[in-house]
């Protein structure tokens, strides 16, 4: 088997104050799969995140992408791995919705015609093409974080983490975040989903994880795992109201 996206190894954080937020976690990624890590507010989602990307160090423990330790790749990982945050707003800079895309890749030396034909091609494929010269406080919530994506793809990245990306958007907003999300699986993307509103995706993703007070409690096939949720957990089965996993996501409900 090849080898792994990322593999982390008896992961700790703790506070100053003594408070233990991630918890001898154990994991691995690989590239082209598409996995939910569901948890309740709290339960250590974000800070995983973050510390994927080298925003947050560990108290103990190894991340290592590509099979070498993060902090030897951190450029190569700021790169390749793209966040969406909860608040897509945070990440927008750009005066217009080109002028957003296109900030990555001048940065990384794009420049004149090669700049442009790139910016169009994202714009497209992301459907924002007819907000090119929009101000992005313009846009819907949905829109933005396309956005948000867009900027991420425009700089060649391979990997997309989103947290909460259903967080405070209507439903034409919710629909078009799934499609963005069934859209980069289709291309072979690895997409990270962190959510706890497993009934607007579940039937998307390969795999699905459970964080629980900075704990990983499972992790596995979807149907597996949901076969052994605990009501502490604070997630809700979303077979209660869908006949399968599968069936599991707003875009075919």
């Amino acid at each position: 088997m090849s080898e792994p996206l990322y593999c982390i190894e008896k992961l700790w954080k703790r506070f100053p104050d003594g408070t233990e937020a991630l918890k001898d976690i154990n994991l691995e990624l690989r590239d082209g799969t598409c996995t939910i890590i569901a948890g309740s507010n709290g339960s250590g989602k974000t800070l995983l995140m973050k510390s994927l990307v080298g925003l947050v160090d560990p108290s103990e423990g190894i991340i290592r992408y590509r099979g070498k330790p993060l902090r030897e790749v951190i450029t190569e990982v700021r790169q390749s791995v793209g966040l969406v945050f909860q608040d897509a707003d945070a990440q927008i800079i750009g005066e217009t919705v080109a002028d957003d895309v296109a900030f990555g890749p001048k940065n990384l030396g794009l420049r004149g015609s090669e700049l442009s034909f790139q910016v169009d091609e994202i714009l497209k494929s992301l459907e924002l093409i007819s907000k090119k010269e929009a101000p992005p406080r313009r846009l819907s919530g949905g829109e933005k974080r396309r956005l948000a994506v867009a900027g991420i793809l425009a700089m060649g990245c391979s990997t997309v983490i989103m947290d909460e990306p259903f967080a405070n958007l209507d439903y034409p907003g919710i629909i078009q975040v799934l499609t963005l999300i069934m859209h980069l699986k289709q291309e072979g993307k690895t997409v990270l989903v962190l959510t706890h509103e497993l009934e607007k995706m579940l039937g998307l993703a390969d795999r699905l994880i459970i964080l629980h007070k900075g704990y990983i409690c499972d992790d596995g096939d979807p149907e597996k795992v949901l076969n052994r949720l605990k009501p502490e957990y604070g997630i809700r089965d979303p077979r209660q109201t869908y006949r399968s996993v599968k069936d599991c996501t707003w875009l075919i409900a």
